[in-house]
């Protein structure tokens, strides 16, 4: 049977391992040349299959494939751009199948969240009814941990670690200082429907009463009132007040606290800032003098601080993506599974994209707390093991030593551009 070459695409908002899972599929492809002839990979996530726009990633050393376990951020590029349905689009779908058929293309290893699972899924089913069938695996990554099967998603530990400690880091610099001057302060995380990131501020407490005292989270309705309340209570019995407050915090009606009033790419709304939402909230009402952040793209690049634990999973995901391809299977995705027992252990399972496309994965009522501020011991459990372990890149003259791609693309054979 004739070798089939393999096509590698990052998606969406990137992380600080997911170069990790592109070592992976690499390296694990490198090793199986006798059944995957070159590997490919989009410039530019999905765009570049599109537009044809293909890098050989054979142009690249072994040593720098091996670097892209300890680089962040999208190292071929990545894009926010969600495929419309075939139903609205067919166009888009079979220019994909063309420019995989045009290039010997077999495998299709698409490394993202919930909308590239679905385009993955759309992928498989099109291209057996156009006669030229794809192996598509999706490969899991997302920082808010919201896909479902899988116990946590590649990405999430590293952002969950960052939160935990910067959280730590600043609730010390507060306290320290907040007798003369800040008294509230806010730190800003990603999560726009699912707490898990805010609820991983939790972490930085190493005894009650420790920071953070209040933790927002987008699955608890916000209640201005309550939430004041809570502030000038804390102030008036610590001294200062922390709070960790995910992006995606709403009202009972699902009105988001900082709607900008406009959407994204993925029809997903755009978010103005909770933070100074919130720190306008004491100023008017309680007249506490204040300080917010916003972690926004530091905390899902910090690959400095990255858990080993994710390292070690988003790296697993991609060389199993792979075997998987290789076995036979089609339109699935390998996951993580937690094994039981006191001591935490993982697997590599897998699931059908059918499960996984379009499914979002929100904060289980048992891991938030009664009242709605915190999480429970439970929430606690799950978290921890996630962000255990230190994985440091190498460093020179203090900084972190990073891949570098050629990036070389190859020639089009398709004559007609596409236009997206």
């Amino acid at each position: 049977m004739p070798k089939k070459n393999a096509f590698y695409a990052q998606s969406g908002g990137v992380t600080a391992v997911i170069n990790a899972s592109a070592c992976g599929v690499i390296e694990a492809a490198r090793e199986h040349r006798d059944e995957i002839g070159t590997v490919y990979a989009g410039l530019n996530g999905i765009l570049g299959a599109l537009r044809e726009e293909l890098i050989d990633v054979s142009q690249e050393s072994v040593d720098t494939i091996a670097a892209l376990r300890h680089t962040p951020s999208g190292a071929f590029g990545s894009c926010r751009y969600k495929l419309k349905s075939l139903e609205q689009n067919r166009a888009e779908y079979e220019r994909l199948i063309e420019v995989f058929r045009a290039h010997d293309i077999g495998y299709f290893f698409y490394n993202g969240g919930g909308d590239s699972a679905d385009t993955c899924l759309k992928v498989s089913q099109l291209s057996e009814k156009m006669g030229y069938p794809i192996q598509a695996i999706h490969i899991p990554k997302t920082v808010d941990n919201d896909l479902p099967v899988t116990d946590n998603c590649p990405g999430f530990g590293s952002v969950a670690k960052y939160v935990a400690v910067s959280t730590k880091e600043a609730a010390l610099d507060v306290a320290s200082m907040c007798d003369t001057s800040t008294k509230v302060f806010i730190l800003e995380v990603m999560g726009r429907h699912a707490g898990w990131i805010a609820a991983a501020g939790a972490l930085a407490r190493e005894a009650d009463g420790d920071a953070p005292h209040i933790i927002l989270l987008p699955e608890v309705a916000f209640d201005r009132a309550q939430f004041l309340a809570r502030v000038q209570k804390t102030v008036d019995e610590k001294g200062y007040c922390v709070i960790v407050a995910s992006e995606g915090a709403q009202y009972e009606d699902g009105t988001f606290l900082a709607d900008a009033g406009s959407v994204d790419a993925f029809g997903h709304k755009q978010l103005g800032g909770v933070a100074p939402t919130l720190a306008n909230m004491v100023k008017e009402e309680l007249g506490l003098k204040y300080h917010w952040a916003l972690a926004d793209y530091l905390q899902r690049a910090a690959r400095h601080i990255a858990s080993a634990t994710d390292v070690q999973q988003a790296y697993a995901v991609g060389r199993a993506a792979v075997e998987m391809a290789l076995s036979g299977k089609n339109a699935i995705m390998p996951t993580i599974q937690r094994g039981a027992g006191d001591n935490y252990s993982w697997s590599v399972g897998e699931a059908p994209l059918s499960e996984v496309a379009n499914v979002e994965k929100m904060m289980p009522k048992e891991y938030i707390s009664e009242d709605g501020f915190d999480i429970t011991a439970a929430g606690r459990d799950y978290l921890l093991p996630l962000i255990q372990g230190e994985d440091y890149p190498p460093y020179k003259d203090g900084v972190p030593q990073y891949a570098r791609l050629k990036k070389v693309l190859v020639k089009k054979k398709l004559e007609e551009s596409f236009d997206v």
